[in-house]
């Protein structure tokens, strides 16, 4: 029996409620009474299904909404053409345009990076590469260079928004969904994240605020209702679905954004997605646009991740990470067939820092971090996000896969330097391969060419077989070759004498260790013909 689904009429319903049509016109057509025929079908007729209306979700969470406009010094615009006043495409100077002018409202709604055809994700929320026209330095009066999004997340004045909105302003000022304007003060931002806090004093009164949803409850394809100040038009409300979680935009080693199919443009950076209960799911940062609009795809923080970082800054201002010191890349199917891992995952060590937590460890490069306190580690971005959300100072327990078998290491967690780059190494990429000769000599197989290193250290590479699956992976000439299956070499038999071994293993790649100008990491290569 075919039921019904979500309030919709089942298949078996409606074919009731056709059948009744021909029912009907059998009836008219012989004359019975037409009140019978109208009682039977008023017996099966189509239920319409419910229309969904956010419009309770929306009535409870506006208030806590607001329009973050950020300030900064501008230094008088000088004048210099005929028209009276001054401009360029960063918007520059828009405020000195007539009323009137046709490209006063372009500027207004279009002044940061019109020239981002592209389709990449990116923010949308600042209106200039540095916050403003003269940037943070500038002397002049303040004036109004950035407007995004924000809400409410205490009762006694915290705003959560974009690191990117706010990260060049000098002044702040929350726009209440009444029209309410506040002065803001910053309290911290955290780059790594893309998040900030504001605080704004209400001399008393209490906010109306919002609370984070537990991500466990989020699912692809859950209602959520976004709310923002898209082009400064303040209090707009979208609606759409949760379309993807664990999205990899490529801005740094977080990543893990939630994807939305919501309405959502510049401006409505820092701003909330909610799902029905009213919740914050995600924060929306970023958009994929070809054209600078909404095209359907966008991208917000999820919840698991600012509550803590929020939480953080709400305290210190700042956010401390735990710090393994090691640069690591992801595992591919082809590196763990070179090592004898049963499966792609894990984070491949491609160099510990010297003196941090994992060289003090004796973690080493080839080391693949499989799993974190008795938990698997999926990939890099796993490891990185993990570790980063521990505390200084908190041992963990890695087993790390070392020379075909798995073994235990004791960390003592340092503390993430504020520059440090925490971001995973990724041979992903593809550079483009310069030509070379085909190779004449040992590795020939494998399409490299090399010769022995200037410092006496690993072999260089001289020449790349542009056809080759050593310039597929990425390895240029010039770069050096370390050592294969964790093992170091400075001579081509010593290569080979690797190389046959891990064919008698049954073996079919070995990893290989590159070295560049812009550091070391890791490529798996066949070995079924090489001799």
């Amino acid at each position: 029996m075919l039921k019904n689904f979500n309030g919709r009429p089942s298949l078996a319903t409606v074919l009731k409620a056709s059948t009744v049509a021909g029912i009907a016109a059998a009836v008219l057509a012989t004359g019975v009474p037409l009140e019978i025929t109208r009682s039977y079908a008023e017996a099966v007729k189509v239920q319409a299904p419910a229309v969904p209306s956010f419009a309770n979700v929306v009535d409870a969470v506006s208030p806590a909404v607001v329009s973050v406009r950020v300030e900064n010094r501008v230094n008088p615009v000088s004048d210099n053409n005929n028209d009276g006043f001054s401009f360029d495409f960063n918007g520059r100077g828009f405020d000195d345009l007539p009323d009137d002018h046709p490209l006063k409202r372009f500027f207004k709604q279009f002044g940061q990076d019109p020239n981002d055809q592209q389709g990449h994700p990116r923010r949308f929320g600042q209106n200039g590469p540095n916050g403003g026209p003269n940037g943070p330095g500038g002397k002049g009066r303040l004036r109004p260079v950035a407007q995004g999004s924000g809400f409410f997340i205490s009762e006694d004045g915290y705003i959560v928004t974009n690191n990117h909105v706010v990260s060049d302003g000098q002044a702040f000022v929350a726009v209440m969904n009444d029209g309410t304007e506040l002065d803001a003060k910053l309290i911290g931002k955290d780059p790594r994240t893309d998040l900030a806090v504001l605080k704004v004093d209400g001399k008393g009164k209490k906010f109306t605020y919002v609370n984070w949803a537990d991500d466990n409850n989020v699912r692809v394809g859950d209602w959520v209702v976004a709310v923002g100040n898209p082009f400064g038009l303040g209090g707009t409300v979208t609606a759409g679905i949760v379309s993807a979680r664990g999205r990899d935009i490529g801005s740094g080693p977080y990543d893990d954004y939630l994807q939305v199919d919501a309405a959502v443009n510049r401006g409505n950076s820092g701003g909330p997605t909610f799902n029905l209960s009213g919740e914050v799911v995600g924060i929306n940062t970023a958009i994929f646009s070809p054209s600078g609009g909404s095209v359907g795809i966008a991208f917000a923080i999820p919840a698991s991740t600012a509550k803590d970082v929020v939480a953080d800054l709400m305290k210190d201002g700042q956010v401390s990470r735990g710090w393994l010191g090691v640069q690591i890349q992801p595992v591919t199917k082809d590196i763990a067939e070179s090592i004898g891992l049963s499966e792609p995952s894990g984070a491949l060590v491609v160099a510990p820092q010297a003196g941090s937590p994992g060289d003090k460890a004796g973690m080493k490069a080839g080391d693949v971090v499989t799993a974190l306190n008795g938990e698997t580690i999926k990939d890099a971005r796993d490891l990185s996000r993990r570790i980063g959300a521990m505390q200084p100072g908190s041992k963990v327990e890695l087993s790390v896969w070392r020379a075909g078998k798995a073994q235990p290491l004791t960390v003592e967690l340092g503390t993430l330097p504020v520059d440090q780059k925490d971001a995973s190494a990724d041979d992903n990429s593809q550079p483009q391969q310069p030509e070379a000769p085909a190779s004449e000599k040992a590795l020939a197989d494998l399409g490299l060419t090399v010769g022995p290193s200037d410092d006496g250290k690993g072999l260089a590479i001289t020449a790349i077989d542009p056809d080759s699956d050593a310039a597929d992976k990425g390895i240029k000439e010039g770069e050096k070759i370390t050592s294969v299956n964790n093992q170091e070499v400075s001579s081509p038999d010593e290569v080979l004498k690797v190389l046959n071994q891990a064919k008698k293993d049954g073996r079919t790649r070995a990893l290989f260790q590159i070295q560049s100008n812009e550091g070391s990491r890791f490529v798996a290569l066949p070995i079924n013909g090489q001799g």
